[in-house]
């Protein structure tokens, strides 16, 4: 199916659902406390719309570089639905403020509007907030803070693409409006509109620390061997027979270290030679972000020692499945570079400073489940 035809279709289903009562929209504007749990694991957030400014401002907070292709995908959905099918997942600092204890105190004594378990075994519970004194206490709470993107780049991107687009169309509708005589704001003003916000999940993390969990490589064509040989004039090489030996010595390895796995054992490398590290490493980049693992490996370890770039070509993502990586790496004649998640500290250190962790650095989670809150433009 042509991709315009797949958009047109989805535009179509909403509509559908909204026509016939599968979609409900509310009688009155509401907030929504989402929370999932299950074994380990409790997380708590407020679905709703976050106003678009200018990143400038550092108000929200990307981590990651976002490329054309995605956005373009995301833009033809957007504009041809005109909904925000999904919301992007937002991280704070709430500080125990008002916002934070009221999702708490919604959560606990309040009943939910849905309750349902999803195939990972997690239970997702929902309940809107609609009193309007309420919704006033989140917004003075959440007005003056930060937030970090946690998942949902392309998407934050996307909406601010979207706001520009419709901005200019409408500013230009009420430019002609204006120079006809008819009333409304000035020719060249912007019209306040539905694609000024973006639908999003904001968790607290200081209430409710989420997972991040690394994002394993595995080099295509570099066999086990050879990327150890290599690695032993800039690295402390420790070999290990297996995999779980492997990643118990990786564990206690203070950063930056790596576990080279594959068919045959597991290599941990640490220590590395530090002139030649420092040599390695952008000078235009802050000493926090040269010293993250994926900057590392970015920059010194597959350019330096095994020369090659880290790109789509070359290397294959996955995600926080250690086996998983092996097995791949197996199976391709390769090598999986297994690594330790990045400190959530470090990613918001870096993100405040306004620079970018390299490309799959971060993988947070537990991740807004899609389908339970959508909004439309035509309804917002």
């Amino acid at each position: 199916m042509p991709l315009q035809a797949r958009y047109t279709e989805a535009r179509d289903t909403l509509q559908g659902w909204l026509e016939s009562g599968v979609l409900v929209p509310d009688d009155v504007p509401a907030l929504y406390v989402y929370e999932q749990s299950g074994p380990d694991l409790l997380q708590r957030g407020l679905i709703g719309d976050v106003g678009l400014v200018d990143p400038g401002q550092h108000i929200i907070l990307p981590h990651e570089d976002v490329f054309p292709g995605p956005i373009a995908d995301r833009l033809a959905l957007m504009s041809t639905t005109q909904a925000n099918l999904e919301p992007i997942f937002l991280l704070y600092d709430g500080d125990d403020g008002p916002t934070t204890r009221l999702v708490d105190e919604v959560a606990s004594t309040r009943s939910p509007l849905i309750s349902a378990q999803t195939e990972d075994g997690l239970t997702h519970r929902l309940w809107a907030i609609t009193d309007t004194a309420e919704i006033a206490t989140i917004n003075a709470d959440l007005h003056d803070r930060q937030a970090l993107i946690a998942d949902g780049h392309h998407r934050y991107a996307t909406y601010r693409v979207l706001q520009r687009q419709e901005r200019a169309t409408h500013r230009a509708a009420a430019g002609e409006r204006s120079g006809a005589g008819a009333s409304g704001p000035r020719a060249g003003e912007p019209v306040p509109g539905p694609w000024d916000f973006g639908l999003a999940l904001v968790v607290d993390s200081r209430a409710y620390p989420p997972n991040l969990n690394p994002i394993h490589r595995v080099i295509q064509g570099l066999p086990l061997d050879e990327a150890a040989a290599r690695a032993k004039a800039s690295w402390q090489v420790h070999d290990y027979r297996d995999l779980t030996s492997g990643l118990a010595a990786l564990e206690r390895s203070p950063e930056p270290a790596f576990l080279l796995a594959g068919e045959d054992g597991s290599h941990l490398l640490t220590d590395p030679d530090p002139v030649q590290l420092a040599r390695a490493m952008p000078p235009d980049h802050s000493d926090r972000w040269n010293s993250l693992n994926t900057s590392i490996l970015t920059e010194f370890v597959m350019p330096v020692v095994w020369g090659m770039r880290d790109n789509d070509q070359t290397v294959r993502i996955v995600h926080h499945d250690t086996d998983a990586a092996v097995r791949l790496a197996i199976r391709t004649g390769g090598t999986a570079v297994i690594l330790k998640p990045l400190a959530i500290e470090d990613v918001l250190a870096v993100a405040a400073g306004g620079e970018r962790v390299p490309r799959k650095s971060t993988s947070f989670g537990p991740k807004p489940r899609t389908g339970l809150v959508l909004r439309t433009f035509a309804i917002d």
